[in-house]
């Protein structure tokens, strides 16, 4: 398990001396664990973003309802919320790497059979699979960043999580021109991300044979020995603001990412603009997460950042609200700057836990239960919007969630630890 080895696997896996490995062989498993961080983040994202483009043809060819497609949508959370509060009990019984090449698996099993289906349940079924294997990926990284790179959990956050974003935009973009190479068939299309996700299992496998034989936390830093009793998670106000922090940010992005084309096609502009504006919110992410976590890995105190990265929010959604046509690049500039909370959230997950077991629970609490509160907050939006024929309302309610994500971020971001 994190943080624990048994005698039975002490006696199995010790070097004679007990001494810790070799410089060398430690710097193997970083590189090793940092090329496998980098291919799993690519792959926590096209499964989802790949759909979107093809939704229509897939719908067509398998006579899926409109409640079924809307089911897809709202999904991917729920598999997030339900199976992400399951990793911890991996990661204890099989090691974190472990269950990461296990979810890996698990991505590339749904994303091979998904192009197979013949209904419209088989293929929400096989969706949920592919799902499942990111939800247990989405927890676990982190973890592993504090246990393998404590000293860069912020950097290494931020590579991570520039890798996601590459892997989303990359998904939602090239899906179609690849649709359209194979003859139109939608199939192909989304079946051909199942190469990448099978890409990232090797690597989790190796580093969790690495794992396997490293001695009760001296080899390799494979075990995190628990210097600290476990406390109850649930029972720490810090915990609870890093999960308000988390599932209203979830929200906003999914807010951003289902609504903001149609926010500017209301405002007068163009489907090419409002696409080409919503592009370049999700592109923008890709430098600044690098950026933002390593900085923020650098503080003891990341409340500043998440208050600056909630104001551009704040500024960026008031400016749709007042008007969205009168500088719709500078609104989309200052969503794509409010996005960069994820890897803000994701590095504070690693820094308030004590050790490597901590952030294992950590992050399992905040992932499972943020993401539930992420679920009503677009459903809202749309509701609002569909009352109203307008984003005046629905754009309000975001403010106010914005505001109060802001004073989440404030007490998730002070200098103390969990555990």
């Amino acid at each position: 398990m994190i943080g624990h080895v048994t005698k039975e696997e002490l006696k199995n896996t010790a070097l004679p001396t007990g001494r810790a490995a070799p410089p060398d062989r430690s710097q193997r498993l970083r590189r090793l664990t940092l090329v496998a961080l980098v291919l799993a983040a690519l792959n926590l994202r096209p499964g989802v973003t790949s759909l979107g483009p093809v939704l229509e043809e897939v719908r067509d060819s398998l006579a899926m309802s409109g409640t079924a497609a809307g089911l897809l949508t709202s999904i991917p959370a729920v598999c997030f919320a339900l199976v992400g509060c399951m990793a911890p009990a991996l990661a204890r019984r099989y090691g974190a790497s472990g269950a990461i090449a296990a979810g890996a698996a698990l991505l590339t099993a749904g994303l091979a059979a998904r192009p197979f289906a013949t209904d419209a349940a088989l293929f929400v079924a096989l969706t949920a699979l592919s799902l499942a294997g990111i939800a247990i990926a989405n927890v676990l990284l982190p973890a592993v960043v504090k246990q393998r790179f404590p000293d860069r959990v912020g950097a290494v956050t931020g590579l991570y999580s520039m890798a996601l974003n590459v892997g989303a935009s990359t998904a939602a973009a090239v899906t179609v021109p690849l649709t359209e190479a194979f003859g139109g068939d939608w199939r192909y299309g989304l079946g051909i991300w199942a190469v990448l996700a099978a890409i990232a299992v090797p690597p989790w496998l190796a580093a969790s044979g690495h794992q396997r034989r490293a001695a009760a936390g001296a080899v390799d830093g494979g075990g995190e020995p628990q210097a600290h009793p476990r406390s109850r998670i649930s029972r720490d106000p810090t915990a609870w603001a890093l999960t308000a922090y988390f599932g209203l940010q979830a929200s906003s992005a999914y807010v951003i990412i289902g609504w903001l084309p149609q926010m500017f096609r209301d405002a007068g502009l163009s489907a090419e603009s409002a696409g080409l504006l919503f592009s370049g919110t999700s592109l923008l992410g890709v430098p600044l997460s690098f950026a933002l976590s390593a900085v923020a890995g650098k503080l003891r105190n990341q409340s500043g950042i998440a208050v600056g990265i909630g104001l551009c929010g704040l500024a960026g959604f008031a400016g749709m609200w007042a008007s969205a046509s009168t500088a719709p690049w500078l609104w989309a500039f200052l969503l794509g700057v409010a996005n960069c909370s994820f890897p803000l959230a994701l590095t504070m997950i690693s820094m308030r836990g004590r050790d490597s077991a901590t952030v294992v629970r950590l992050s399992g609490f905040v992932q499972s239960f943020g993401y539930l509160l992420s679920i009503p907050g677009p459903l809202v939006v749309g509701v609002l919007y569909g009352h109203t024929g307008g984003w005046r309302a629905p754009l309000a309610f975001v403010l106010v969630m914005t505001l109060v994500q802001i004073a989440a971020g404030l007490v998730a971001g002070r200098d103390r630890q969990i555990g």
